[in-house]
């Protein structure tokens, strides 16, 4: 009996050392091709209609816009490699101390493809602000999937909520917009007098003549969940990106509150920036808009409204971090605190 039990004990362990060898084997071949352990792949269709094959949770991320980049260290997986903010020569002011030791590979619009292929990312994040020609994004599917996250003009919380997809993280976007929601909620109960207010959102810089914001950009967006009204000017779509006014029309500039920021070198110049968009070169633009026929007549200016902000977070494209800087503007002026 002895000798039975002492030949089926190992036959026992053999069939569970082969059972745990398929089950490893089969693991194996459904795991991504990066060897991060994200947990296998999975089929993706991004914002063009492309069927992507991405990690499950990519580790290696390349984000070439702001929105992307402002997104994934939102939700706490940090990029290896991003281009320059809009208009800069740097990442975007208020996305500076978030992104330390995050590797450049470009300005907007015009990465380095080179560059980014040495760095072997597992996926790569693009959008519509970026504005990359098909021949770019040809040429990155070519060794990452490149996902197309949204297109320009459209609402930033749904470009959020899918680059958490991508990036294997729902359920981290699902907290951070319901916690953007209740901070929404508090700061518009404490509006008080400025409840309803005409808020202008001006970026000064770039070709030199001032532009405004247009309600389907992320900062408008943010005005108009907290019930704030715009100029009539500054009402309805535009092109997906700021709207420049003439001099002659500078009025169209004009409101109860004036948000001003900068991007780009500023003055007449224009240009990329090589410091970044922060309240500093506001204040700068806003010493240059003073010299401008029709600027100081504005009431906003008379009543001592005009608010210089980070031209990055307010102006340019924008994405939740972003919009907790204009969270944390409109709070401090409009809800009790104190304004330039």
């Amino acid at each position: 009996m002895n000798s039975v039990r002492s030949a089926v004990v190992p036959a026992r362990l053999l069939l569970l050392s082969l059972a745990l060898a398929v089950v490893l084997g089969l693991a194996a071949c459904g795991s991504s091709s990066s060897g991060d352990g994200s947990g296998g792949t999975r089929s993706y269709t991004d914002a063009r209609g492309t069927v992507l094959k991405l990690p499950a949770k990519p580790q290696r991320i390349v984000a070439l816009s702001e929105p992307t980049l402002d997104a994934a260290v939102a939700l706490g997986a940090k990029p290896i490699a991003t281009t320059a903010g809009r208009g800069q020569g740097t990442v975007s002011a208020y996305l500076q101390k978030r992104t330390a030791g995050v590797q450049s590979v470009g300005i907007l619009g015009q990465p380095n493809i080179e560059r980014i292929a040495a760095l072997r990312p597992d996926v790569i994040l693009i959008d519509g602000t970026a504005t990359p020609d098909d021949s770019i994004v040809g040429k990155l599917q070519k060794f990452a999937p490149t996902v197309f996250v949204s297109k320009n003009g459209a609402d930033w919380k749904a470009a959020f909520e899918q680059t958490a997809d991508v990036l294997g993280r729902k359920d981290e976007g699902t907290k951070l917009l319901q916690a953007y929601d209740d901070r929404v909620a508090s700061i518009k109960g404490r509006l008080g007098a400025n409840a309803g207010a005409e808020i202008s959102i001006v970026r000064w810089g770039g070709i030199g003549l001032p532009a405004v914001l247009k309600s389907e950009l992320a900062a408008p967006r943010v005005l108009t969940d907290l019930g704030l009204k715009r100029p009539a000017f500054q009402r309805g779509r535009g092109p997906g990106h700021t709207v420049p006014v003439s001099l002659e029309r500078i009025d169209a500039l004009d409101g109860d509150w004036i948000f001003f920021g900068a991007l780009g070198a500023g003055g007449a110049g224009g240009g990329v920036a090589d410091t970044p968009a922060d309240v500093k070169a506001a204040n700068q633009a806003i010493d240059y808009a003073r010299d401008t026929p029709g600027f100081t007549d504005l009431k906003a200016y008379k009543a001592k409204r005009i608010v210089p902000v980070d031209g990055s977070a307010w102006t340019s494209a924008g994405g939740y971090l972003a919009e907790q800087v204009v969270l944390d503007d409109v709070e401090r002026t409009l809800a009790g605190g104190k304004a330039r």
